[in-house]
């Protein structure tokens, strides 16, 4: 069995921006030579989420509108007020909620996402920031 560990950086906006990481991903398994196997994707930050989704303009507002009525943005949440200056505790929680990290099947070097399945990172921080990930494709 191969294992092929990648780094990538993302800038992102905060307040729930979407960035398309499907293409990234494909890159990344080409250049791997793995054929079958698994392609796990993690986001190494708290207030950031990967995930799955059918990447249109009317899911990343409906994906915004979501969050905001789930977990809505509140001074009042514990980690704001026990942290002085802290605005995020929502993003927290945001993350907590979506997870890290996804894995994707590879069969005959593709990954076997359907047709309207993309890839993407969302970040619910209240600031811009350039968040790590890390891909760890593993199979033959």
């Amino acid at each position: 069995m191969t294992v092929s560990t990648h780094s990538l950086q993302a800038s992102m906006d905060g307040d729930s921006h979407i960035q398309n990481l499907t293409q990234s991903m494909e890159e990344i398994l080409s250049q791997s030579g793995i054929m079958d196997g698994t392609l796990t994707l993690f986001v190494k930050h708290t207030t950031a989420a990967v995930m799955i989704i059918e990447d249109e303009p009317g899911i990343r507002a409906d994906t915004r509108n979501f969050w905001n009525r789930v977990i809505p943005a509140n001074p009042h949440w514990e980690h704001n007020t026990k942290n002085p200056g802290e605005d995020n505790g929502h993003s927290h929680l945001r993350g907590q909620l979506q997870g890290p990290s996804l894995t994707v099947p590879i069969v005959h070097g593709s990954l076997t996402l359907g047709t309207w399945q993309q890839i993407v990172l969302i970040d619910f921080d209240t600031r811009a920031r350039t968040r790590e990930l890390v891909v760890q494709i593993m199979g033959e």
